[in-house]
């Protein structure tokens, strides 16, 4: 039985394969792990569905493949195996001749991109399987200037293609992972296709601080989940974001998408790379189940568990660099969302309070915003009602 790409999400169309857990000749047992396979989305697992012995692997670590494409075989308990086929020297995709693109299959997200960039995918160089053009691919060629023509001049070494630069005695290459390079992707995506503009406020922190304290024992105890910050800063931006439901839209062509759904994104951290995961009708939850389902997004994602739809879909995204001691950030949007509120560090600091001046919790808070669809007056609105709730923590409770 042959081992195949799965199905992995809307938009995904090939992976990369991470790593063999089983070798040639290996006894595989039914629904065991055989294959990791790594998307510009997460890394997922490929389980066996028969049980008997790896007996042919057609796709090598580090190859791209297409969703259906056969990975490898599966024979019965101590059938032969078949040993690997050695491989033909190929010419490095990048240096393949730009026209083979045109006679290739485009992936519809890279079609797409051609089109509205109005490219020509012949004159583009494919760094992927056999040449063929990856989103990156495109993205590249779509900010390189026109050039003036100019007459044909004779060939000559200085004229051919660029090639990496020679790696230093005490340097080391290493290939960027498709989540990595997907990440890199959309941060670009989001600088080149949005107007960006950041906001600052700052919330004292001291009566969420005083709640925390109170109630951290008795709801720890009863819904088994520490009562942390985000619960709170997740149901103040609802409170936020129904207010000025701008904030909350997306712009689709010439069109402005108002949603009356809050699916908020949360900003995780990993060893591969940052990963967004989504809080489904986020305003349907209480602070337990919020608490509960961040700390399993954490979890998963550490482990690269998560799901592709649990990572698409978000409306909104909170991204808390103040884990990592972040006293001040401007967050880049999540596209295609037209806003994101930054948290950071706790720093005790002197304020004004009446006529005295005294220590107290502070953070700082950013609201990175699409300035086509917000504007200046709605952004610094919604983070003035953001440190309200989170100021006055029973306004959240009261929806006020």
């Amino acid at each position: 039985m042959d081992i195949t790409v799965p199905v992995l999400g809307e938009s995904v169309t090939e992976a990369t394969v991470a790593r063999w857990f089983k070798k040639i000749g290996d006894a595989v047992a039914l629904d065991e792990p055989v294959v990791e396979l790594e998307t510009d989305k997460v890394t997922i697992e490929v389980p066996a569905r028969e049980a008997g012995t790896l007996v042919e692997i057609r796709a090598a670590e580090g190859e791209n493949v297409l969703i259906g494409a056969a990975l490898g075989v599966i024979g019965a308990v101590g059938a032969k195996a078949v040993p690997p086929a050695p491989k033909t020297a190929a010419v490095p995709a990048r240096l393949a001749a730009p026209a083979a693109n045109g006679a290739l299959p485009l992936a519809p997200s890279v079609r797409r991109l051609v089109e509205e960039n109005a490219l020509d995918p012949a004159k583009i160089a494919g760094t992927g399987k056999d040449g063929r053009l990856t989103k990156g691919d495109v993205l590249a060629a779509s900010e390189k200037p026109v050039a003036a023509p100019i007459s044909p001049a004779p060939a000559s070494p200085a004229s051919a293609p660029a090639v990496s630069r020679p790696t230093g005695p005490r340097e080391e290459r290493v290939r960027m992972t498709r989540l990595r390079k997907r990440i890199a992707e959309r941060l670009k995506q989001a600088q080149n296709n949005a107007a960006m503009l950041t906001t600052f406020n700052e919330a004292d922190m001291t009566r969420l601080n005083e709640a925390r304290a109170i109630y951290r024992d008795s709801f720890e105890k009863k819904h088994g989940v520490r009562l942390g910050f985000l619960s709170y800063f997740v149901k103040a931006c609802i409170v936020a974001l129904k207010e000025f439901p701008a904030v909350n839209a997306e712009i689709d062509g010439e069109d402005i998408v108002y949603k009356n759904h809050y699916d908020i994104g949360v900003a995780v951290g990993t060893p591969q790379g940052l990963v967004v995961p989504v809080l489904r009708d986020a305003d349907e939850m209480g602070f337990a189940d919020i608490e509960k389902t961040i700390t399993d997004f954490g979890k998963r994602a550490r482990d690269g568990k998560l799901t592709i739809d649990e990572l698409s879909g978000g409306t909104f995204t909170i991204s808390n660099g103040g884990v990592y001691g972040s006293l001040l950030s401007t967050p880049i949007l999540n596209p295609p969302q037209s806003a994101i509120l930054g948290m950071h560090k706790i720093q005790p600091r002197p304020v004004a309070i009446g006529d005295k001046i005294e220590i107290r919790p502070m953070m700082y808070l950013a609201l990175s915003y699409d300035h086509r669809i917000i504007d200046g007056r709605e952004a610094v609105s919604f983070l003035v009602r953001v440190k309200d709730c989170l100021e006055a923590p029973e306004r959240i409770m009261l929806e006020m």
